[in-house]
């Protein structure tokens, strides 16, 4: 092996909650560094989660990254001249990686006004255990279970 292996990076938890899923959430969904309108954007998803819900949006939202994160996804392994579809499991980094990203990518799909109600409507319907990120996990986890056979080309 000739590089080393990169070093973790640990994110500051978020100013506000102080948490470091939020702050990590922020980084997800800033462009261009522009960090401030992010957070007065997801500050104000968790108000109105907090106005429909009548519970913390910080619960709603740690909720809602636990019912999108994937226990177990389809990776491509190819052996001798074919490509399997192998299940493998995911690890704790990966899974809060991509409930982020699919909470993000479906937010952004959505069509309503500002990307705060967007959110909002996204991080409640997910913390219920429905909408559309949700719908990403189980298709995953069903793709996997499908591919179950090929389980033994694990590396």
């Amino acid at each position: 092996m000739r590089k080393k292996r990169a070093e973790k990076r640990f994110v500051k938890p978020d100013p506000k909650y102080n948490e470091v899923l939020v702050a990590k959430f922020v980084n997800s969904l800033m462009y261009d560094g522009k960090k401030s309108t992010v957070r007065r954007m997801i500050y104000g998803a968790f108000d109105i989660i907090e106005e429909r819900t009548k519970k913390p949006g910080v619960e709603v939202f740690r909720r809602a990254i636990d019912n999108t994160a994937p226990i177990i996804e389809v990776r491509s392994r190819r052996v001798g001249g074919a490509t399997y579809q192998v299940p493998t499991e995911v690890r704790p980094e990966r899974r809060i990686a991509l409930a982020m990203r699919w909470i993000k990518t479906y937010a952004r799909q959505r069509n309503e006004k500002s990307m705060s109600l967007r959110l909002a409507s996204e991080l409640i319907s997910a913390s219920n255990g429905e909408g559309s990120a949700v719908k990403k996990k189980e298709d995953t986890h069903k793709m996997a279970e499908a591919n179950k056979a090929f389980a033994h080309f694990k590396w």
